[in-house]
């Protein structure tokens, strides 16, 4: 009798967990889904002037040109807060309007877009701040902010939403390519939450 009592124990143990795995499982797949690039376009290049539109909250950087949206590639960020940059070392991704001011290949993360942070906007802010005493006096700015790519073979941290950088926008390589072969220099992004 108390074997028997021990196999459905077991038994429903194992319905758990065998549940809970697929839930474990297709919350993944969800993930995976939603964190794909999507085009509005037959493949070709953008039409005219484009703008990147970077949503923290949905972790998406979307590029417009001249007939409206073009394409969204998923993204990570610096801190999981999502919190806007108030200082060197937060490692949080400034919100705000910039424009890219240099490219460059780059040994690490494929490809770098420096932005032109700290803007006239950051630097208000960041004065502020410290008037409101919400940063240490002697807190500096920061700077170096960009988007790249991600570490070689570490695509995954974008499928997972793994925020990690010093506060720069990380896309998966072969995204952050395509972005830089048709983002010219002086492209307006603009960060937000």
């Amino acid at each position: 009798m108390q074997t028997i009592g021990l196999m459905k124990q077991f038994i429903i143990l194992f319905c758990l967990c065998l549940g809970s795995g697929l839930i474990e499982s297709s919350v993944h797949t969800s993930f995976r889904i939603h964190s794909q690039k999507r085009f509005n376009t037959d493949g070709s290049e953008p039409t005219g002037k484009i703008y990147i539109l970077i949503d923290k909250s949905d972790y998406e950087l979307s590029v417009y040109d001249e007939k409206g949206w073009y394409a969204t590639y998923p993204v990570v960020f610096g801190n999981k807060s999502l919190s806007d940059k108030k200082m060197e070392g937060d490692n949080n991704t400034p919100e705000g309007t910039f424009k890219i001011i240099s490219k460059r290949y780059h040994e690490k993360w494929d490809r770098f877009m420096a932005l032109d942070y700290p803007t006239e906007e950051s630097i208000a802010k960041f004065k502020e701040r410290k008037e409101k005493g919400e940063i240490p006096a002697n807190a500096k700015i920061g700077g170096d902010i960009g988007i790249h790519g991600t570490w070689p073979h570490e695509d995954f941290v974008v499928d997972k939403y793994k925020n990690w950088t010093m506060g720069c926008i990380s896309m998966k390589r072969n995204d952050v390519e395509e972005l830089y072969n048709y983002s010219p220099l002086g492209t307006k992004v603009i960060i937000r939450k």
